[in-house]
């Protein structure tokens, strides 16, 4: 084995055995410091100075997208105007590997003032960000990978995994779910994947639908299917009361032709629709809705309430439009 390939996975080894040091080393502290951010009224202001501030920067973000309002503070700016952003009601999770970093103890005095609570991620409470901090996220004393175990790397990878923890702890103590990341990532891939089928489904004019009734035939059917924007290929059927009880596709009509039946057209469509229908609801989750069609191997499903009622009509080419799957 070509030893660049050796020497790459001793180091994922190495930074895999800080992150299961780090696990270790948790304790009672993490959790009053979860209840601390679940009770705020204000936001969790992350600091750190060089790499450490990289991570700091990475965990203030992942808080935010998780439902915990959040912003990244650099130490050295701040002590230039910048603490104007801290105010009572926020707390303080500030990241130095030493524990020593300068621009990171000089915010204290300050934060403390205006009655602002202190967390320290830092290797020992014994430190002076430790000392001084009203909890402790410690990680241990972690020595870096590589040949001069030099650079951050273990360390800072540490401090990044034990803030995701602490993040995503406080999110299931919020309860915060996949609408919640729908709402807080509306633009990318993340949220037209948590988009519900009520908010991609056809309705109005684009929502094929025929009453049923004892003169009501195929041609009725196709019409409804022709006259649609969109033309989807089905149509729903529904009752006197807008209940769903049927379902006629561009499919069912192509097998009635093959079949050579006579005056196809004026045959009563309850006599050849598909009743009790597969149907969705409004809440499912697109990705969900997806996954149905292609499992069931069909184009088009009509979308009902919790009584049954017609809603809309789901087509695939929304969803594939959407670059949904």
């Amino acid at each position: 084995m070509d030893p660049r390939l050796v020497r790459a996975r001793e180091i994922l080894d190495q930074e895999a055995a800080a992150v299961r040091s780090v696990a270790e080393h948790l304790d009672e502290d993490f959790l009053r410091v979860v209840d601390a951010i679940l009770a705020l009224r204000g936001r969790v202001v992350t600091a750190g100075m060089g790499k450490a501030g990289k991570v700091a920067e990475k965990i203030s973000v992942t808080l935010a997208s998780t439902g915990t309002p959040s912003i990244f503070l650099h130490p050295a700016e701040a002590i230039h105007g910048d603490l104007g952003r801290v105010v009572e009601g926020d707390l303080l999770l500030a990241l130095s590997k030493s524990g020593e970093t300068e621009e990171v103890l000089r915010l204290l005095g300050p934060v403390k003032a205006v009655g602002v609570p202190i967390v320290a991620m830092t290797q020992s409470r014994s430190s002076s960000l430790g000392r001084h901090a009203h909890m402790v996220l410690e990680t241990g004393e972690i020595a870096e990978a590589g040949s001069f175990k030099l650079a951050p790397s273990a360390s800072t990878t540490a401090m990044l995994a034990l803030g995701d923890a602490l993040a995503l702890v406080v999110q299931e103590g919020r309860n915060f779910g996949p609408a919640d990341f729908a709402r807080f990532h509306p633009g990318g891939d993340l949220g037209r994947r948590l988009m519900k089928v009520g908010e991609l489904m056809r309705v109005g004019e684009r929502n094929p639908v025929l009453r049923l009734g004892p003169d009501v035939t195929v041609l009725h059917a196709v019409h409804v299917m022709t006259k649609t924007p969109g033309r989807p290929g089905a149509t729903s059927i529904v009752d006197g009361d807008g209940r769903l009880v049927g379902f006629f596709t561009d499919g069912d009509l192509r097998r009635l032709l093959d079949s050579g039946r006579e005056s196809v057209r004026s045959i009563p469509i309850e006599d050849v629709m598909t009743r009790n229908p597969r149907s969705i609801g409004t809440d499912c989750y697109a990705t969900e809705a997806l996954a149905f069609l292609h499992q069931a191997h069909i184009d088009q499903l009509p979308v009902v309430d919790a009584d049954g009622i017609l809603c809309g009509l789901l087509d695939v080419q929304d969803l594939l439009h959407l670059r949904i799957g």
